[in-house]
């Protein structure tokens, strides 16, 4: 039964062109930056979507979800927040109005309600009066005594702005095609020492 010695290897490992794992450190390097670039490009698409969705206020949770789920496994799609990055990242700025509108909208109904009640007791307290001149100032008495919280209060917009941190290496096209080629790389420079020191 024939074996195989360690001895054999280099000899087997010479026998092996070097221009062979050049070439396929260059392919994979290649097929490595595409898909990094496919990535990033991908990304963009989704924080479009993320814009677009905010914009016409369509499942913009949904779409910044799907955002975060690829940032967060793949290479090349950074949205950090950094020393040279634009900051925030991602900003639900439509969000963010509709939410103030409605809250401006909902304290205009309060403070309306509030006046018409400070009206009705001023005119319990006070029934005679010329088209209520006579109320102007129990009614601005019962608003200072009586108001709690009838201005818009600041709204903080830090729940409507997101950054993602991709990772430095993902199991992903781009991932393994690099892998590969720093394999195929360290194969080359291999092979020229090995020959070098066998000739």
């Amino acid at each position: 039964m024939h074996k195989s010695h360690p001895a054999h290897a280099p000899h087997q490992f010479r026998s092996i062109k070097s221009r062979y794992f050049l070439g396929a450190a260059i392919v994979c390097g290649s097929v490595g930056v595409i898909s990094l670039r496919a990535n990033n490009e991908h990304m963009i698409k989704l924080r479009d979507a993320v814009y677009s969705a905010d914009m016409k206020n369509d499942h913009v949770e949904a779409s910044l979800k799907q955002l975060q789920a690829y940032v967060v496994s793949h290479m090349n799609t950074n949205l950090s927040s950094g020393a040279n990055a634009v900051y925030p990242p991602v900003q639900l700025k439509y969000t963010y109005d509709r939410l103030v509108q409605a809250e401006s909208d909902a304290l205009a109904q309060s403070n309306a309600a509030f006046y018409t009640t400070a009206q009705k007791y001023c005119e319990a307290q006070n029934p005679t009066g010329f088209y209520g001149a006579t109320r102007i100032g129990c009614v601005e008495d019962y608003l200072t005594t009586h108001d709690t919280k009838h201005q818009l209060a600041p709204i903080p917009d830090a729940l409507y702005k997101f950054s993602f941190i991709s990772p430095r290496w993902s199991p992903d096209l781009a991932g393994w095609s690099l892998v590969a080629a720093a394999l195929s790389a360290v194969l080359f420079v291999t092979s020229l020492v090995v020959r070098r020191l066998t000739k």
